[in-house]
């Protein structure tokens, strides 16, 4: 099973392709998806193909992608010059002192614990046995060993004494994020076009090294295929050594052929495979944004929600990953893709993933301030909506005297702000890209599409108010008076903020 003759990758739709071939299908744009990728799966392959794409061309002085599947493999060949039997492309390789896809030379005397199916070796701690089981991919085909080695050696974070994780991360308990932009199929269309996703990162790699835009950690044609160099226990890699593009590998995993049936071992070691701690995943990464103040990578909780992603793309507090910023020729729409694991210490909130369309008129304001400013603007008018809801919803709870109401009385409205929170954040995109389409417009056209927003949002907060009005508990003789009393404040709320939602027969109402 050599990744560079043997046809091992099944794409969508049928078919089954060599990794020279697969690179030679997307550079024409060909590929869909991949039939057996698994979607949490799906960054780390992203990543990885981009990465071994971007070094074999720039280490074969190609500056334009090659559609010609003979020299792909050259080119991929050509970085491993030392290996003319194409071991580091092997799925298998008997002999534990070569290098194998993705699995490094070891050293003898290791202890090794068996892994029976590939997805019992991906990235166990983030995926709960209830949700995703474990270790029943019985009937394994070699691409899920290919695709599970990808996601553990370039993904993975800490799992315990002697399983560390990889470098491009804040800590072992953090995530390796994905932060970019790829080309959009149509408007306002979700899904990814992967071969336009890669030839588009590919071209924007090499770009920003032919021009020395690139971040300014490793060195340009050091070590690149990590799994290709010996592992002696308790050696470290510099980062100072390694190439910025670099592939790593954070496990010594060995998968063996046994009468046609795959399996793999995997043992430990004493230190990291790079000397990395100090760096806080800000290892130049391409798609991995980094706090300006803290000089540390993202490290995902909760969610990629509105809040989170104009944080990282608008608050000027993070730098934005070279992949996430658009190139001065692209004028079509966009996608904004968001995609990590949320990790804790011994604990995961599984994968998240989110994609935003950008219309090709606001791709080239991407980063210009008065997105950044509008974004606020809706960020603090969906604040005092919530508030409204909250305090109504509150002194309800309170029967509707105000000063009795407390913290325990606002904790009847949490569940309600939560569904508001994610209604508001699958109106928030859209309404910003229209806002700032009409930056340059009339001043009635910009009102008009603040007052779409806020009446969105009204009816959001109406909606949980109501519901919430039949369920949270107060005392009977009570609920009368409190339900006028929880309204009249609701409403008045709203107004007072936003007093162009109301007319004056309204107004005259909820006085």
């Amino acid at each position: 099973m050599n990744l560079l003759v043997d046809p091992v990758l099944t794409l969508e739709g049928g078919g089954k392709v060599s990794l020279p071939q697969l690179f030679s299908e997307m550079a024409q744009g060909r590929v869909r998806g991949f039939s057996a990728l698994r979607p949490h799966q799906r960054p780390a392959w992203h990543m990885f193909l981009v990465q071994l794409a971007a070094l074999s061309l720039w280490a074969s002085r190609h500056r334009e992608i090659p559609i010609s599947a003979d020299q792909w493999t050259a080119a991929l060949r050509q970085l491993t010059p030392d290996h003319e039997d194409d071991a580091p492309w092997q799925v298998v390789v008997a002999d534990t002192k070569k290098p194998a896809f993705l699995q490094p030379p070891v050293p003898e005397g290791l202890a090794w614990s068996r892994v029976p199916t590939p997805d019992f070796l991906d990235m166990l701690i983030t995926a709960r046995n209830h949700d995703v089981k474990q270790s029943i991919a019985r009937r394994a085909a070699p691409e899920d060993w290919i695709y599970a080695l990808v996601s553990l050696q370039t993904c993975e974070g800490f799992g315990g004494r002697g399983n560390y994780g990889i470098a491009r991360m804040n800590g072992g308990a953090s995530s390796r994020p994905l932060l970019g932009l790829a080309p959009a199929r149509r408007q306002a269309d979700l899904s990814i076009d992967p071969s336009a996703w890669w030839a588009r990162d590919v071209v924007c790699l090499l770009e920003a090294r032919a021009k020395d835009q690139a971040v300014k950690i490793g060195t340009p044609g050091g070590h690149s295929l990590l799994w290709c160099l010996d592992w002696p226990e308790g050696k470290q890699l510099e980062l100072r050594d390694l190439d910025p593009w670099f592939i790593e590998v954070c496990r010594r995993v060995r998968v063996s052929d046994c009468d046609g049936r795959l399996s793999a071992q995997r043992s430990t070691s004493k230190a990291a495979r790079i000397d990395a701690k100090a760096f806080k995943g800000n290892t130049g990464d391409p798609w991995a944004p980094v706090h300006k103040g803290e000089g540390k990578s993202l490290t995902l909780s909760g969610d990629f929600n509105y809040s989170r992603l104009c944080s990282l793309l608008f608050s000027g507090d993070w730098q934005k990953p070279t992949l996430a910023r658009p190139r001065s020729d692209e004028k079509g729409d966009m996608l904004l893709v968001a995609e990590a694991f949320a990790r804790g210490n011994s604990k995961t909130e599984g994968f998240k993933s989110r994609v935003v369309p950008v219309p090709g008129a606001i791709v080239s304001n991407f980063a210009a301030q008065t997105v950044g400013a509008l974004a606020d603007v809706q960020m603090d008018e969906i604040k005092k909506f919530d508030k409204s809801l909250g305090y109504a919803i509150a002194l309800l709870a309170a029967g509707g005297e105000r000063e009795d109401v407390d913290q325990g009385h606002f904790g009847r409205a949490l569940s309600a702000r939560k569904r508001f929170d994610a209604t508001a954040d699958v109106l928030f995109f859209p309404s910003l890209w229209r806002r700032v389409a009409t930056l340059n417009a009339s001043a009635k056209e910009r009102e008009s599409a603040k007052i779409t927003f806020l009446r969105n949002l009204w009816h959001a907060t109406e909606a949980e108010f109501t519901a919430a009005m039949a369920s949270v508990p107060c005392a009977c003789v009570l609920r009368p008076r409190a339900e006028v009393r929880a309204r009249r404040a609701f409403r008045n709320r709203v107004w007072k903020e936003f007093p162009s939602l109301f007319g004056t027969e309204s107004r005259n109402e909820v006085n």
